[in-house]
């Protein structure tokens, strides 16, 4: 789903927002502590399926979080460029919500090989090798894209 943005005039469609996220070399994943207080990260990631995924050490801050409440938004920004003559930027984000589900097996294999293939593509065998070494001592969580918000100045 499309979730219906302020400045109409600047959104873009799910296939734009779509290319964003997968192009994306970081986002920020935003959560709420227990108490209700909002906590952001910034993660590398990956998109599979239409889904995102993560990884993340066994234990933490954010892990306690999705653990109290595992509804989350992530947000990624794309290309941007400073006008400062018009006093403004030149900029394109996307924003997503939706809940967060750890994965396990052949699901967090995919995953951890998505991470591997978006952030070190020649270095593919390395990374299956490393993969194979530390999965055990690394979480996975995959976000079913429940609403995607995009938009853009151009």
């Amino acid at each position: 789903m499309l979730k219906e943005i302020r400045r109409k005039d600047r959104a873009i469609t799910r296939q734009e927002a779509m290319k964003i996220l997968e192009r994306g070399e970081y986002g920020v994943l935003s959560t709420a502590t227990p108490e209700g207080n909002p906590y952001g990260v910034p993660l590398n990631y990956c998109i599979r399926d239409e889904a995102l995924y993560f990884h993340c050490a066994l234990e933490g801050h954010k892990l306690a979080n999705l653990a109290a409440n595992n509804r989350v938004s992530f947000c990624v920004v794309g290309r941007t460029e400073v006008l400062p003559e018009k006093f403004g930027t030149k900029y394109e984000s996307v924003i997503v919500s939706g809940r967060a589900e750890e994965v396990f097996d052949s699901e967090k294999q995919r995953a951890l090989e998505g991470l591997v293939t978006k952030y070190s593509s020649a270095f593919i065998n390395e990374g299956l090798k490393y993969i194979e070494k530390l999965a055990h001592q690394t979480r996975v969580f995959r976000v079913n894209i429940e609403n995607l918000s995009g938009k853009a100045r151009k």
